[in-house]
């Protein structure tokens, strides 16, 4: 703290712009070095008279709007107080005069800038020295050195830092301590020498020499600015771990597949790794760098332009660009955000997925393959199980399997009719494995196997407390399990009237309404229904409602007897036969006499009655080999037969044919009459005849048997 001395303090010179009077150019004449103008009763600006051209302080004619051309602002001149901290002086440095208020903050006077520094160092002692404390506030080393080459002054920190006591600095020649080339450069040249390391037995130095230099530009003396080495070696250590931070970045950076782009927040590029997307920017990205990278998305190389949807948006993005050529990339965009939230930086990554793309849309492809393969597969596998199931090769039999393929393409209401045993439920399957509902439930009920009473719960359901003795959970009817599948109802003729009426309501809005309940929820289920009996003479007899015969009979479907398709008879017969010797680990045959028989035969049973027979004649033959006598001794033939075709598997000689057709009978007929007379009346031929032929078949067989056990 020191005080100004009254004596240095300049008295203010004011001129009224608002008020000037008649003799204010008197002013200008006078012996001021200052001249202060006052606005509003306040001190607004100042004029330093030397800047006014002399032709100006004498002529009476100057207006006071050329003056204040001059006028500088008073605000822009420090304002000091009588007593003044040592920071204070350096508000003066910077122009001619400052302000003096007093305590009342009004303006008091001026003083020249020499005239305080004369004070400063009037007012100067051991405790305040100015050059002192302003050197010291430097925290490094300072050394003042004149024109002759002799330190002059020095701060604290240089001592410590050169390890030299103030005896061996002070007054002493600087090429003692600095080296004297550089000293010596500076004097002669003028430049600044920087960066140069000194090392001795006490101490390493960094050192930079700096001139002082005069308004004649030429070199009054030196300043030499010191560092203690193990603070720059500290900061060139961190230096190297900035380098060598930067190198791992770099390596990580090259090491990933993306190609990496640093981007200001006006959309310039600052930096890039090397795993550059090739031919994506059309040039060298290094040849991009500082350029705005928004303006090639206008240029057409590529489109959409991440950067520019990231400052928009101010969030993360990802896009996938194209080029002309058709190159796609996949850029990502993360912002890095200041601690305004403001976009600081960009950093996009970006990965070529071209190929990525191709294969995507190949794989694409190859699942709708597979998918299409699979399906063909599935109904490759279907027909297989349904070759397995439906056992034909007569023609109408055909047409009920295309009738099958087409109706198994809707939901349509189908009623299955035909004969006990004709396979009424494999058609229902069929149907259900073939269409689009495969993957749902295919119930089956027995219209006549539960008892009426209960038929209604189980189709329908019922609720808790629906009757006595019901599960108090209530239970889900089979129109609400077989929801979006199949129910199949087999004897649907033996359907009561009064459940009649309850089905037709399920045809009709496909909803159902449990027992004990007047909530109805709709349903999704396909009906297929099956009857062994005419509907139409039961509907004419009233005991089938004619309006249910109608919602069943949307598909008909007639299975015929097995009578009436007897082609198919060897063909079922053997897929039994072939059950069986699986099951029994056997290896039963049919001759061709017995399959004959098998044709012959009515069966009023149907499918189920030739599986029962099959099943039986494997279990009552003695030998592996079933024959005709076999057959009739199942079969009971004594009852009308039907006239069969016989059946040619190969081509063979006419002559042949008829002699294997002729053996063929004539043992059938033996087998089953015993006597050549019976079967002479079976084949219209006479006794005598069938005795001869009878005779040459048994003397052909002794003679192959003769040959086998040779």
């Amino acid at each position: 703290m020191f005080f100004l001395s009254k004596d240095i303090i300049q008295p203010i010179v004011k001129l009224s712009v608002d008020e000037p009077g008649q003799n204010w150019h008197d002013l200008l004449s006078k012996n001021h070095r200052f001249i202060f103008l006052e606005e509003n009763q306040e001190i607004s600006s100042y004029i330093h008279l030397r800047d006014l051209p002399v032709r100006y302080r004498e002529n009476e004619e100057l207006q006071l709007e050329q003056l204040k051309q001059y006028a500088q602002p008073v605000t822009e001149l420090s304002t000091l107080s009588e007593n003044l901290p040592f920071s204070a002086i350096f508000q003066v440095l910077g122009k001619d005069i400052s302000l003096i208020k007093n305590e009342s903050g009004s303006i008091t006077g001026y003083v020249l800038r020499e005239d305080l520094l004369i004070e400063l160092f009037k007012q100067e002692s051991e405790d305040m020295n100015f050059l002192k404390v302003l050197i010291a506030s430097i925290p490094m080393g300072i050394f003042i050195v004149d024109n002759r080459g002799i330190i002059v002054n020095y701060n604290e920190s240089a001592l410590e830092m050169t390890r030299f006591t103030p005896e061996q600095v002070l007054n002493q020649s600087a090429s003692a301590i600095f080296d004297p080339d550089h000293l010596k450069h500076v004097f002669l040249t003028g430049e600044t020498v920087l960066n140069q390391i000194q090392v001795t037995n006490e101490s390493g130095l960094l050192v930079d020499y700096s001139p002082i230099i005069n308004d004649g530009k030429n070199v009054e003396g030196l300043i030499i600015i010191v560092q203690d080495l193990p603070m720059v070696e500290q900061m060139a250590m961190e230096l190297e771990s900035v380098k060598n931070l930067n190198k791992d970045l770099n390596a990580i950076l090259s090491s990933i597949y993306d190609e990496i782009l640093v981007v200001d927040a006006k959309g310039v590029l600052l930096r890039f790794s090397e795993n550059a997307v090739p031919d994506f920017w059309g040039v060298d990205l290094s040849e991009l760098v500082g350029k705005n990278i928004i303006e090639l998305e206008k240029q057409g190389l590529f489109m959409p332009s991440v950067t520019r949807l990231v400052l928009e948006k101010k969030k993360k993005v990802s896009v996938v660009q194209e080029t002309p050529a058709g190159k796609k990339v996949l850029a990502v965009g993360n912002p890095i955000l200041g601690e305004d939230g403001e976009i600081e930086r960009i950093i996009i990554a970006s990965r070529d997925i071209t190929e990525a793309t191709r294969l995507r849309d190949e794989l694409r492809e190859m699942k709708k393959i597979s998918a299409r393969y699979k399906e063909e597969l599935d109904q490759i596998r279907t027909r297989e199980k349904l070759q397995r199931q439906l056992i034909y090769c007569s023609q109408k039999m055909e047409d009920i399997v295309t009738q099958i393929h087409k109706v198994a393409k809707f939901s349509s209401t189908v009623l299955i009719q035909g004969e006990s045993g004709v396979g009424k439920e494999v058609i229902a399957h069929a149907i259900h494995q073939l269409g689009a509902r495969k993957d749902k439930p295919f119930l089956k009920v027995n219209c006549g196997a539960i008892p009426e009473m209960l038929l209604e719960s189980e189709l329908f359901g019922y609720v808790k407390g629906a009757f006595t003795g019901a599960d108090p959970g209530g239970k889900d009817g089979y129109f609400k399990q077989a929801d979006q599948g199949v129910l199949f109802l087999d004897e649907i003729a033996e359907l009561p009237l009064r459940l009649q009426v309850k089905l037709l309501r399920v045809l009709q809005e496909r909803e159902v309404t449990p027992v004990g309940s007047t909530q109805s929820f709709s349903v999704d289920v396909q009906i297929i229904a099956a009857t062994n009996t005419n509907l139409r003479e039961m509907v004419a007899d009233g005991t089938f409602r004619e309006d249910l015969f109608y919602r069943l009979n949307v598909i008909p479907i007639h299975v015929p007897p097995l009578r009436e398709r007897s082609e198919d008879i060897p063909l079922i017969a053997h897929h039994f036969l072939k059950q069986l010797n699986e099951r029994h680990n056997s290896n039963y045959h049919l001759t061709p006499d017995a399959l004959n028989l098998l044709e012959a035969y009515t069966w009023p049973g149907n499918i189920r009655e030739l599986q029962n027979i099959v099943e039986r004649l494997v279990v009552t033959a003695d030998d592996e080999l079933i024959d005709a006598s076999v057959v009739g001794q199942v079969l009971k033939l004594n009852e009308p037969m039907k006239k069969v075709k016989p059946i040619i598997t190969n081509i063979m000689p006419l002559q042949e044919a008829f002699e294997a057709v002729e053996e063929q009978l004539i043992s059938q007929a033996m087998n089953l009459y015993k006597t050549t007379t019976k079967a002479a009346e079976a084949l219209g031929i006479s006794q005598s005849s069938v005795s001869r032929k009878y005779q040459k078949i048994l003397n052909r067989r002794r003679e192959k048997e003769d040959i086998s056990v040779r």
